[in-house]
Protein backbone atom coordinates (compact mmCIF):
# COMPACT_ATOMS: atom_id res chain seq x y z
CA UNK A 1 0.00 0.00 0.00
CA UNK A 2 2.94 2.41 0.45
CA UNK A 3 3.99 1.88 -3.15
CA UNK A 4 2.22 -0.81 -5.23
CA UNK A 5 5.31 -1.21 -7.44
CA UNK A 6 7.18 -2.89 -4.59
CA UNK A 7 6.78 -6.04 -2.53
CA UNK A 8 4.19 -5.64 0.22
CA UNK A 9 5.90 -8.38 2.22
CA UNK A 10 8.88 -6.11 2.87
CA UNK A 11 6.68 -3.48 4.47
CA UNK A 12 4.76 -6.08 6.47
CA UNK A 13 8.02 -7.57 7.78
CA UNK A 14 9.23 -4.16 8.97
CA UNK A 15 5.93 -3.42 10.70
CA UNK A 16 5.64 -6.81 12.36
CA UNK A 17 9.26 -6.94 13.52
CA UNK A 18 9.79 -3.24 14.19
CA UNK A 19 12.66 -3.17 11.75
CA UNK A 20 14.36 0.01 10.63
CA UNK A 21 17.65 1.84 10.30
CA UNK A 22 19.23 5.26 10.09
CA UNK A 23 19.73 5.96 6.39
CA UNK A 24 20.23 8.93 4.12
CA UNK A 25 16.99 9.70 2.33
CA UNK A 26 14.93 12.56 0.96
CA UNK A 27 11.62 13.80 2.31
CA UNK A 28 8.89 15.63 0.41
CA UNK A 29 6.01 17.40 2.14
CA UNK A 30 3.28 18.91 -0.05
CA UNK A 31 0.79 21.14 1.73
CA UNK A 32 -2.46 22.63 0.43
CA UNK A 33 -2.19 26.37 0.94
CA UNK A 34 -5.23 28.13 2.36
CA UNK A 35 -7.18 24.95 3.03
CA UNK A 36 -9.15 26.58 5.86
CA UNK A 37 -10.66 29.38 3.71
CA UNK A 38 -11.17 26.83 0.93
CA UNK A 39 -13.20 24.63 3.23
CA UNK A 40 -15.15 27.65 4.43
CA UNK A 41 -16.21 28.48 0.86
CA UNK A 42 -17.23 24.93 -0.07
CA UNK A 43 -19.78 22.40 1.07
CA UNK A 44 -18.19 19.58 3.14
CA UNK A 45 -18.77 17.04 0.37
CA UNK A 46 -17.21 19.32 -2.27
CA UNK A 47 -14.17 19.96 -0.09
CA UNK A 48 -13.83 16.23 0.57
CA UNK A 49 -13.93 15.55 -3.16
CA UNK A 50 -11.25 18.20 -3.78
CA UNK A 51 -8.97 16.72 -1.14
CA UNK A 52 -9.60 13.22 -2.46
CA UNK A 53 -8.54 14.36 -5.93
CA UNK A 54 -5.42 15.93 -4.42
CA UNK A 55 -4.55 12.75 -2.48
CA UNK A 56 -5.03 10.55 -5.57
CA UNK A 57 -2.99 12.87 -7.79
CA UNK A 58 -0.17 13.32 -5.27
CA UNK A 59 0.06 9.62 -4.44
CA UNK A 60 0.28 8.72 -8.14
CA UNK A 61 3.06 11.27 -8.68
CA UNK A 62 5.06 10.06 -5.68
CA UNK A 63 4.72 6.39 -6.64
CA UNK A 64 5.77 7.11 -10.24
CA UNK A 65 8.94 8.79 -8.92
CA UNK A 66 9.90 5.80 -6.71
CA UNK A 67 8.85 7.20 -3.35
CA UNK A 68 6.69 5.48 -0.83
CA UNK A 69 3.72 7.41 0.50
CA UNK A 70 4.30 7.90 4.20
CA UNK A 71 0.89 9.29 5.09
CA UNK A 72 -1.81 11.88 4.51
CA UNK A 73 -2.04 14.39 7.36
CA UNK A 74 -5.00 16.73 7.05
CA UNK A 75 -4.25 18.80 3.95
CA UNK A 76 -0.74 17.40 3.46
CA UNK A 77 0.93 14.40 1.84
CA UNK A 78 4.36 13.07 2.82
CA UNK A 79 6.64 11.10 0.52
CA UNK A 80 9.86 9.32 1.51
CA UNK A 81 12.55 8.61 -1.09
CA UNK A 82 14.96 5.90 0.10
CA UNK A 83 18.00 4.58 -1.80
CA UNK A 84 16.58 1.05 -1.96
CA UNK A 85 13.70 2.34 -4.09
CA UNK A 86 14.81 5.68 -5.53
CA UNK A 87 18.55 4.80 -5.82
CA UNK A 88 21.31 7.19 -4.79
CA UNK A 89 19.52 9.83 -6.88
CA UNK A 90 16.70 10.06 -4.32
CA UNK A 91 17.04 13.85 -3.92
CA UNK A 92 16.75 14.33 -7.67
CA UNK A 93 13.69 12.08 -7.72
CA UNK A 94 12.14 14.19 -4.96
CA UNK A 95 12.72 17.43 -6.86
CA UNK A 96 11.34 15.93 -10.08
CA UNK A 97 8.29 14.66 -8.18
CA UNK A 98 7.67 18.10 -6.67
CA UNK A 99 7.72 19.80 -10.05
CA UNK A 100 5.49 17.11 -11.54
CA UNK A 101 3.05 17.55 -8.66
CA UNK A 102 2.81 21.30 -9.27
CA UNK A 103 2.19 20.68 -12.96
CA UNK A 104 -0.43 18.01 -12.26
CA UNK A 105 -2.31 20.36 -9.94
CA UNK A 106 -2.43 23.11 -12.56
CA UNK A 107 0.26 25.52 -11.38
CA UNK A 108 1.27 26.18 -15.00
CA UNK A 109 -2.30 26.62 -16.24
CA UNK A 110 -3.42 30.15 -17.29
CA UNK A 111 -6.39 29.96 -14.92
CA UNK A 112 -4.26 28.92 -11.98
CA UNK A 113 -4.12 25.65 -10.00
CA UNK A 114 -7.18 23.62 -9.10
CA UNK A 115 -5.57 23.24 -5.68
CA UNK A 116 -2.73 25.53 -4.47
CA UNK A 117 0.32 23.71 -3.09
CA UNK A 118 3.53 24.57 -1.30
CA UNK A 119 6.27 21.93 -1.19
CA UNK A 120 9.28 21.35 1.07
CA UNK A 121 12.17 18.97 0.34
CA UNK A 122 15.06 17.96 2.57
CA UNK A 123 17.81 15.36 2.39
CA UNK A 124 19.72 13.86 5.29
CA UNK A 125 19.90 10.99 7.76
CA UNK A 126 16.60 9.83 9.23
CA UNK A 127 15.39 6.74 11.03
CA UNK A 128 13.18 4.88 8.56
CA UNK A 129 11.24 1.96 9.94
CA UNK A 130 8.35 0.77 12.07
CA UNK A 131 7.13 3.15 14.77
CA UNK A 132 4.45 2.45 17.38
CA UNK A 133 3.00 -0.64 19.02
CA UNK A 134 0.41 -3.26 18.09
CA UNK A 135 -2.15 -2.23 15.49
CA UNK A 136 -0.87 1.35 15.61
CA UNK A 137 2.50 0.41 14.09
CA UNK A 138 3.35 2.56 11.08
CA UNK A 139 6.24 2.56 8.62
CA UNK A 140 7.54 6.12 8.62
CA UNK A 141 10.61 8.34 9.02
CA UNK A 142 11.74 10.21 12.13
CA UNK A 143 14.37 12.83 12.86
CA UNK A 144 15.34 16.45 12.34
CA UNK A 145 15.53 16.01 8.56
CA UNK A 146 11.81 15.17 8.58
CA UNK A 147 10.86 18.09 10.81
CA UNK A 148 12.74 20.54 8.61
CA UNK A 149 10.97 19.32 5.46
CA UNK A 150 7.63 19.78 7.22
CA UNK A 151 8.53 23.34 8.26
CA UNK A 152 9.56 24.18 4.70
CA UNK A 153 6.24 23.00 3.29
CA UNK A 154 4.47 25.28 5.76
CA UNK A 155 6.68 28.21 4.71
CA UNK A 156 6.30 27.68 0.96
CA UNK A 157 3.88 29.90 -0.93
CA UNK A 158 1.48 28.42 -3.45
CA UNK A 159 3.50 27.18 -6.42
CA UNK A 160 6.82 27.21 -4.53
CA UNK A 161 9.18 24.32 -3.85
CA UNK A 162 11.65 25.06 -1.04
CA UNK A 163 14.69 22.77 -1.24
CA UNK A 164 17.33 22.73 1.49
CA UNK A 165 20.94 23.32 0.53
CA UNK A 166 21.70 19.66 1.34
CA UNK A 167 18.94 18.39 -0.94
CA UNK A 168 19.90 20.85 -3.68
CA UNK A 169 23.53 19.69 -3.57
CA UNK A 170 22.49 16.03 -3.63
CA UNK A 171 20.13 16.69 -6.56
CA UNK A 172 22.93 18.60 -8.34
CA UNK A 173 20.82 21.67 -8.93
CA UNK A 174 22.45 24.44 -10.95
CA UNK A 175 24.65 26.71 -8.85
CA UNK A 176 23.91 30.42 -9.09
CA UNK A 177 21.02 30.08 -11.54
CA UNK A 178 18.28 29.64 -8.94
CA UNK A 179 16.85 31.88 -6.25
CA UNK A 180 18.22 31.30 -2.77
CA UNK A 181 16.85 32.34 0.62
CA UNK A 182 17.79 32.02 4.27
CA UNK A 183 14.61 31.26 6.22
CA UNK A 184 13.81 31.33 9.94
CA UNK A 185 11.87 28.15 10.60
CA UNK A 186 9.84 27.50 13.74
CA UNK A 187 11.85 25.50 16.27
CA UNK A 188 15.15 25.85 14.37
CA UNK A 189 17.99 27.70 16.11
CA UNK A 190 19.63 28.88 12.87
CA UNK A 191 18.44 30.13 9.49
CA UNK A 192 17.82 27.41 6.92
CA UNK A 193 19.39 27.92 3.50
CA UNK A 194 17.06 26.95 0.68
CA UNK A 195 16.80 26.98 -3.09
CA UNK A 196 13.45 28.15 -4.46
CA UNK A 197 11.92 26.31 -7.42
CA UNK A 198 8.68 26.47 -9.35
CA UNK A 199 6.90 24.07 -11.68
CA UNK A 200 8.92 25.24 -14.68
CA UNK A 201 12.32 26.04 -13.10
CA UNK A 202 15.31 24.90 -15.14
CA UNK A 203 17.39 22.61 -12.95
CA UNK A 204 20.62 22.40 -14.94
Amino acid sequence: PKNPNYCGGCFRFLRENHGGAEIECSLLFADVRGSTPLAEQMRPKEFTQLMGRFYDTAAAVLVSHDAFVDKFVGDEIIGIFVPAMATELHAQHAVDAAQALLRQTGHMDPGGPWVPLGVGINTGTAYVGAIGEGHDTELTAMGDVVNTAARLASAAAAGEILVTAAAAASARLAEGALERRALPLKGKSELTEVVVLGASSELS
